[in-house]
């Protein structure tokens, strides 16, 4: 007995779309602490797998990288960023293979949000001399 998988529709791209734009607009540390973004990468990571599109190729890689870089335990910010970066790069160059103005739309938000996470990861990135500062403030 083969299991055949029904593809998804334009409207379920769309949902997850818009779900996963609106994980990275919310606060990362928190969503990266919520077992639910491990989901929502491995779903993301199939969708565009489904997909068939050799273009595909790094944002797939770049997102299995993320996926187990949030599952190792330990966030280093610079990585996070980078993947972020190239995430969104790619995404947004992705949208012209979308069939759907409406889903083209939605990659394209998609790609801008997570360009938008990279610059919040650096924004919340300390420099050597911060986290002196606050090591010494802690330990006083």
């Amino acid at each position: 007995m083969s299991f055949h998988k029904e593809p998804k529709s334009d409207t379920q791209h769309q949902n997850h779309l818009d779900g996963s734009t609106k994980i990275l607009n919310s606060d990362l540390q928190e969503e990266a602490n919520r077992a639910g973004l491990d989901n929502t990468l491995q779903n993301w990571i199939q969708d565009i797998k489904d997909a068939d599109n050799p273009e595909f190729h790094q944002i797939v890689t770049n997102l299995q990288d993320l996926k187990a870089h949030f599952g190792s335990g330990t966030l280093d910010k610079s990585i996070i960023k980078r993947l972020l970066n190239r995430l969104g790069e790619n995404t947004v160059k992705a949208a012209v293979f979308a069939e759907n103005p409406n889903t083209a739309e939605r990659v394209t938000k998609l790609g801008e949000a997570l360009l938008s996470a990279s610059k919040q990861v650096q924004s919340n990135e300390n420099t050597p001399a911060q986290d002196l500062a606050e090591d010494s403030a802690t330990n006083k």
